[in-house]
């Protein structure tokens, strides 16, 4: 598959779930409709997304995971015996394995139906993938059930909802963002997405509220006319950075026409990396320690570092 492919799929799927995470007792629902009864936790666990996988390290499951994605990183998990999985790889490599859960998300459940088939005749398979704040916490919630790690899930999402409000008792004043999500097609992020969530909590007011919103996803179109028509109002310029949007601060600079937008002739366009804005993971708080820091420099860097160091590990 071709890495424009890849993000196409990724762009179209990711956020577009049939399904919304649910959990009844011990049942959980995930975003294809399946129902699993969660007796006690998973032991051996493949995690086939990195956000599953870093959000399980925080919940000290890392015993619990015996696989990952080819994309993540061995050496945080500290266990050299942890093998890679790929979703091009044949059902043997994975029952091999041993595993008693495989956790994926919707992009590959509606892109390797064939394989998620014949996986689950062998073990219990999980596709999920929140699409809100909301769902993200069901999600944390869910994750802290299948590890066995309830308890801890429950203390995660306490402590981020402490630490978020912590932020907001920083924010001195609101300033106008534009958020940029993919350069080449002049999209923004639609206003319920993650990432939007991240810059109105660190004191961004997302001047592109009005975007209309692709396919159910967390990007929305814009175009560049709406942009230059709001140049005056745009007090800072922030664009993610990643698979999705391979843009630099000269590519943005140097646009045609941007030359009027208040924040390009301040110098106030910032990249931030789209894992710590756009992921389901307690780097959120990263992320609106990131963009705080842009937005309000002389708060963030003394007062919002503290904060992000009371609730980080």
């Amino acid at each position: 598959m071709t890495k424009w492919l890849y993000i196409l799929i990724f762009v179209i799927v990711s956020a577009n779930s049939s399904y919304a995470i649910s959990i009844s007792g011990n049942i959980i629902t995930d975003n294809a409709g399946r129902v699993i009864e969660v007796k006690s936790g998973y032991k051996r666990i493949i995690s086939l997304y990195g956000a599953h996988t870093e959000n399980l390290l925080f919940l000290g499951a890392v015993k619990n995971i015996i696989g990952v994605s080819k994309h993540d990183r061995l050496d945080i998990l500290n266990r050299s015996e942890i093998k890679k999985f790929s979703y091009r790889d044949g059902v043997e490599k994975f029952i091999a394995a041993k595993p008693d859960l495989i956790i994926i998300r919707p992009m590959i459940d509606r892109s390797y139906k064939g394989l998620i088939k014949r996986l689950s005749k062998h073990t219990d398979v999980i596709s999920l993938q929140p699409s809100s704040i909301n769902e993200m916490f069901i999600y944390w919630k869910a994750l802290g059930m299948l590890s066995g790690k309830k308890e801890k899930s429950s203390d995660m999402i306490n402590n981020f909802k402490k630490a978020v409000k912590e932020f907001e008792s920083i924010r001195p004043g609101k300033k106008n963002v534009y958020f940029e999500s993919i350069h080449r097609k002049m999209k923004t992020f639609y206003k319920d997405a993650m990432a939007i969530y991240v810059l109105e909590k660190a004191g961004g007011v997302n001047v592109a509220k009005d975007a209309k919103q692709v396919r159910k996803t967390n990007i929305a179109f814009y175009g560049k006319e709406r942009i230059l028509e709001k140049a005056d109002q745009i007090d800072v310029y922030l664009a993610q950075k990643g698979v999705m949007n391979r843009t630099s601060v000269n590519i943005i600079k140097y646009e045609p026409g941007f030359s009027l937008i208040k924040a390009v002739k301040n110098n106030r366009i910032y990249l931030i990396d789209e894992h710590i804005v756009s992921r389901p993971t307690m780097r959120l708080l990263k992320g609106i320690y990131k963009i705080g820091s842009y937005l309000y420099p002389e708060i963030y860097l003394s007062e919002g570092k503290k904060i992000l160091k009371r609730n980080m590990r």
